[in-house]
């Protein structure tokens, strides 16, 4: 009998059935004591791992932790299904009926003249939504187990499509400075607490400077982590191949190596 399924609806099916083989008589003891919520830590290390692969540009390590992401998602779908909360067919139609619903210049005869009356659109329909499923601010609908600097990044994305926002680019650096000064008063009158505070305000809008370039601060917070990574074990090496104890180094040593490491 031949199979008649596309590649792609064979490979869910197949990854599908593994579950159900998990969860079913003769199954896996772990597998069958989860939960949705006790698989929610899972999920966010595979989504890191996947993310890691992607930025890394190792399209192998995407593959596969992209397939891990959906493994979990799959798993999660089943366990909601054998609850009868919700089935996964539900679940996939629900999502399709909203990115229709949000995209009417690509499913419907609405056309935007350009982008911000595109997202004009786009934050109108979701107001829609959000007041159907109880959700009556502008924010409600934002995850708060977001990490802090991409949440700040969603808080000054959303704000500006609901225009609140600076006139200009200029505004923003005038008010950056300002935190900067507060954070230094703060610093200098030794009140820790306004401090931490002040900096924070200092990272937010910091934030929002980089959004108006087109920068994550996320994304570009991690890339500096990765150079740094990178070039502080360069500098482990090169000790190493001259015969030195790195831990003995004194600071200028270190700053020889690092500039060694960057040129």
């Amino acid at each position: 009998m031949n199979d008649t399924r596309t590649p792609h609806a064979a490979a869910l099916e197949e990854l599908l059935d593994v579950i159900e083989a998990l969860l079913g008589p003769g199954g896996c003891p772990w597998d069958q004591k989860q939960t949705p919520k006790s698989m929610c830590d899972y999920l966010a290390e595979e989504a890191f791992e996947l993310i890691e692969g992607i930025r890394a540009d190792n399209a192998r390590e995407a593959m596969e932790e992209l397939g891990d992401v959906m493994f979990i998602l799959l798993f999660m779908a089943t366990l909601y299904a054998r609850e009868d909360t919700f089935s996964l067919t539900e679940s996939l139609r629900y999502s399709a009926a909203k990115m229709i619903r949000r995209h009417p210049h690509v499913f419907s005869d609405k056309s935007f003249d350009n982008i911000e009356e595109l997202w004009d659109n786009w934050e109108k329909t979701k107001r829609e939504e959000n007041r159907e499923n109880g959700r009556k601010h502008v924010f409600d609908s934002l995850p708060k187990g977001l990490p802090p600097l991409l949440r700040a990044y969603r808080i000054n994305s959303k704000a500006a499509r609901n225009h609140f926002t600076w006139d200009s680019d200029e505004a923003v650096e005038t008010q950056l400075k300002s935190e900067w000064n507060e954070w230094q008063q703060a610093l200098a009158a030794g009140d820790e607490q306004a401090s931490e505070q002040e900096f924070g305000d200092y990272l937010f809008t910091l934030v929002e400077l980089g959004r108006r370039k087109g920068i994550k601060a996320n994304a570009a917070l991690d890339f500096a982590n990765q150079k740094f990574l990178g070039r502080f074990a360069q500098m482990e090496a090169l000790a190493e191949e001259r015969g030195l104890k790195f831990s003995e180094l004194t600071l200028d040593q270190m700053n020889a190596l690092w500039d060694e490491v960057k040129e």
